[in-house]
């Protein structure tokens, strides 16, 4: 796909600014624009279809749509065999048997052979809500990061979803997006322009700096809006992406900062805290707290009640900063 037919796609889909709207339906709907343009893009399946709304394009082009059934491990050797012979596969599947059960098919398939496959996992983390522990998937970032060549994507919101798709249908290689559930608010700005590698910074604050992405970002923004009204000087960074992380902005952000806090519905070990300690320790030492799932598994519950439950709430990260302040 052209940069042309890239941006077309993303016009087309404009429609998704402004709503309230959970990525994985923004998926749904961005694949069709996206199979109108290019006839090379296919779609798999592992019997989730519904979920992670392919069943639209499944519709829309029945033909080009393989339904692999209860099977992630032959989903992803299946696409990277369509990769190889030209098209542009989008495998799908909730983030847990994705990234977890199809592991060492995504390392030796897709990522060692440099296959242009773009998976794309619904159902990631703790808002999958009732499905409980065995379904919400709060390792699935770090098992991505950690292979060479994979980029990994993490959208806010259902127009940041739209153009990541529809940007990761145009890279060539492997790509990981994570999406998920619940409905969550539009929160990036009309005129946004997502790129590979590339941060959205909303303020950077003289104080304190949030680094979020995911449905966190929405959380991130109204504790710098607390914090700012009780004068602390507080800015907000989406880092979507995960990995290329915008180390130059990083670096601009935490010169800027007294104290980092980053974000994230994933375990704080090995996901977005991981690579920005990781960053900070090697080029910048900055103080910085991770908000994050703390090195245990989910629970069934509201997903609401679980973000509370597990300290992912602004209130939460208005707490963790004047703590850290303090220090």
């Amino acid at each position: 796909m052209g940069k042309t037919e890239c941006s077309c796609a993303i016009a087309e889909i404009s429609e998704l600014y402004g709503k309230d709207m959970a990525t994985r339906d923004a998926y749904g709907i961005t694949l069709v624009e996206l199979g109108k343009k290019n006839p090379n893009i296919v779609v798999l399946d592992a019997d989730l279809s519904c979920s992670t709304k392919t069943i639209n394009f499944a519709k829309s082009f029945p033909e080009r749509f393989f339904n692999m059934g209860v099977s992630e491990q032959d989903m992803m050797g299946t696409a990277t065999g369509l990769a190889l012979t030209g098209k542009i596969p989008f495998a799908s599947t909730f983030a847990i048997f994705a990234t977890g059960r199809a592991w060492e098919q995504i390392r030796q398939s897709v990522c060692y052979s440099h296959a242009n496959v773009k998976i794309v996992a619904t159902h990631g983390g703790i808002t999958v809500g009732e499905d409980g522990a065995t379904h919400q998937a709060l390792e699935d970032v770090s098992l991505m990061r950690v292979i060479p060549c994979m980029t990994v994507i993490v959208p806010a919101d259902a127009y940041e979803t739209a153009q990541a798709v529809s940007v990761a249908a145009e890279y060539y290689g492997p790509v990981y997006i994570r999406l998920g559930r619940a409905k969550v608010p539009s929160l990036m700005p009309k005129d946004y322009n997502f790129q590979i590698g590339k941060a959205y910074v909303f303020k950077i604050g003289k104080d304190v700096n949030i680094i979020a992405n995911g449905i966190m970002l929405a959380e991130a923004l109204k504790a710098s809006q607390i914090l700012n009204e009780e004068g602390i000087d507080t800015g907000v960074a989406n880092f979507s992406c995960v990995k290329p992380l915008d180390e130059e902005v990083l670096y601009n952000i935490a010169k800027a900062s007294k104290l980092i806090v980053t974000a994230e519905e994933h375990s704080i070990i090995g996901g977005l805290g991981s690579a920005v300690a990781e960053f900070l320790s090697e080029n910048c030492q900055k103080p910085l707290k991770r908000i994050g799932v703390r090195d245990t598994f989910g629970c069934s519950g509201n997903w609401k009640e679980l973000l509370k439950y597990y300290g992912l709430t602004a209130e939460n990260i208005v707490q963790t900063v004047k703590e850290n302040l303090k220090k």
